[in-house]
C-alpha cells in the first residue's frame, strides 16, 4: 500500500514541478526556444531509446543462444520503457529522468541492485526467487491417454 501512495505523490507533484519548470525556463529563454527544446529533447530521446533498445535487445538474443539466463536485459527492458514514456512526456524534469534511464551504467547497476536484493519474485521454477521462500506446489505425476472404444 505504501508504493501506492508514493505513486500518488509522484504524479500530483510532477505536474507541478513540469509547469513550474517550463514557466521559469520560458521566462529565461521566452516561448518559443523553450517549445522547441521540449521536442528536441522528445525526438532524441526517441532517437537514444531506439538504440538503447536495440542494443538491449541484442544482448538479449546472444545470451539466449549462448544458453545464459539475461536476467539484466529482462530489467532493463522495462526501465527503456519507462525511459521513453518519460522523455515523450512534455516537460524538463521527467526528460531529466527519461535521460537517466537512457545511460547503460545507471541501468546495469538499477538492475544489478534488483537481483542482488531479490525484488523480482515468480512462482515455482522462475528466474527470480528468494531464498528460503518456498515454491509453489508442485505435483509430480504421469500422464497417459488411453483410448475409450
Amino acid at each position: 500500500m505504501k508504493a501506492i501512495r508514493i505513486l500518488f505523490l509522484f504524479f500530483l507533484v510532477v505536474p507541478f514541478v513540469e509547469i513550474y519548470l517550463l514557466l521559469q525556463v520560458g521566462g529565461l529563454i521566452g516561448a518559443f526556444p523553450t517549445i522547441f527544446l521540449v521536442v528536441f529533447t522528445a525526438a532524441l530521446g526517441a532517437w537514444l531509446l531506439r538504440r538503447q533498445g536495440f542494443a538491449t535487445w541484442q544482448r538479449f538474443q546472444n545470451n539466449l543462444a549462448q544458453g545464459a539466463i539475461p536476467a539484466y536485459e529482462m530489467i532493463e527492458g522495462p526501465i527503456l520503457l519507462v525511459g521513453g514514456a518519460l522523455l515523450l512526456t512534455p516537460g524538463f524534469f521527467t526528460d531529466a529522468l527519461g535521460f537517466a534511464c537512457l545511460i547503460p551504467a545507471l541501468r546495469r547497476k538499477f538492475a544489478q541492485y534488483v537481483i542482488e536484493n531479490h525484488l523480482l519474485v515468480t512462482g515455482a521454477g522462475g528466474i527470480f526467487t528468494q531464498p528460503g521462500r518456498p515454491a509453489a506446489d508442485v505435483i509430480e505425476g504421469e500422464y497417459r491417454k488411453e483410448d475409450s472404444d
